[in-house]
Formats: structure tokens, sequence, C-alpha cells
């Protein structure tokens, strides 16, 4: 099982800086980098609720599941 998050589509979509963002919802930039590029083993829900407040999205739109077999292909 995989969750993918994904922040920089979004960020690309918005046309915002990773460092607008931080700034936007109040977490610093090395924790930013962890949940962008997966490293992250969990998220609060006040955090995605701000990131998608910042982007104006939905949770749906920054996180995706991939099954086992999905990643492995």
């Amino acid at each position: 099982m995989a969750i993918i998050i994904n922040i920089d589509v979004m960020l690309a979509k918005r046309k915002m800086s990773v460092t607008d963002l931080s700034e936007r919802v109040g977490i610093t930039m090395a924790n930013l980098s962890i949940l962008k590029n997966g490293k992250a083993k969990a998220i609060r829900l006040s955090t995605l609720e701000a990131i998608c407040k910042a982007l104006e999205c939905h949770p749906g739109d920054i996180l995706e599941y991939k099954s086992d077999e999905d990643t492995q292909e």
C-alpha cells in the first residue's frame, strides 16, 4: 500500500512556490519537503486542511492511493 502526496502537482497548477505554501500553511520548509517527497509517515488533519485552503483544493487532489500491485510496475 502506498499513499502518494501530490503537493508538487498542485503547486504547479496554482503557480505557487514551496516557500509561499510554507508561509501560508505555517510549516517549515523541511517538513513540507518531507511531505512533498513522500517521506512522511503521517500528516495532521489540521495541516492537510491548511494546505487545502492555501491551494484551494480538496484532500483528494493532494492524496492518492496506489495498491502494492500498482507500485511494483
